[in-house]
Order: structure tokens, then sequence, then C-alpha cells
């Protein structure tokens, strides 16, 4: 059975800026136990920033993340988005099209309110799966 966006996403976004170090956006994600960070300035999106982002498209590129900024690394527009109130089928055929894991939600011309991830939607569409078991377990500190 389908739900709405709201019903399942993880809400108030985490964000940093787009001259934000790489090395910034790191640690933020660290303490807000999250693989991915908004880009964003105000209620504009920027792009998305993922934990992978900053191994694959910096580091092993011989990137400083010391200098290095989340906007020129990040994933950048056009961001495919979804709205609270669209359906969690529709989040699922959109992460499938574009082979993504994370889609930001946003709202009110673009806004950022929330994130929603393959693990959200395992956790509520598919509870006994090995994906929903994973994304429920305590985080490996």
């Amino acid at each position: 059975m389908s739900r709405r966006v709201r019903e399942v996403m993880s809400p108030g976004a985490v964000a940093v800026e787009p001259m934000t170090t790489l090395e910034r956006a790191a640690y933020v994600m660290r303490e807000e136990n999250v693989g991915d960070v908004l880009v964003a300035y105000d209620c504009d999106l920027f792009g998305v920033l993922t934990d992978r982002d900053i191994v694959v498209r910096a580091v092993a590129e011989g990137r400083d993340p010391h200098t290095a900024t989340a906007g020129s690394v990040c994933t950048r527009p056009p961001v495919v988005t979804l709205t609270p109130e669209d359906t969690t089928d529709h989040a699922v055929e959109l992460m499938r099209r574009y082979a993504v894991r994370r889609l930001p939600v946003v709202e009110h011309g673009g806004c950022p309110v929330g994130v929603v991830s393959l693990g959200d939607l395992a956790t509520t569409e598919d509870p006994y799966s090995a994906l929903a078991d994973i994304s429920k377990a305590d985080p490996n500190r």
C-alpha cells in the first residue's frame, strides 16, 4: 500500500552551504548520523553531497578535503526531488529511474524539508526485508 512521502521521510533535512569544506560536511554527516547532506543556501537547493561523493569525487582524485567545497563536489542540478504529498510508489519509481538511494523532499518553491532514503522506504514498505533490518540497526561508531 502506497503512503505519502511525508509519512516516511526523515524531516528536517541536514544541509550545508555550497562553500562548506568537505571536511566540515563529513563532520556534519558523522554528528547527524547521515550519509548525505543537502547543499543549499537558504531555500535554494544547490545539490546533494553523499559520503561516497566525498570519497570518489574528491579524495580519490587527490582533492584536499580541507579546502575543497561541498558545492564543487556535490551532485548538481537538476536534482531529482519529491514533495511531501508525493507517494512512496513515486519515490521508488524515481530511485529506480535515476539510480539514487536518497531523494530530497522540497516544498514551497523548492525549500528542502526532508530526505527520503531507500532505507526509509524499505522500513515502511517491506519491514521484514534485510534492508529494513539494516536500516533500523544502531549506527556503527
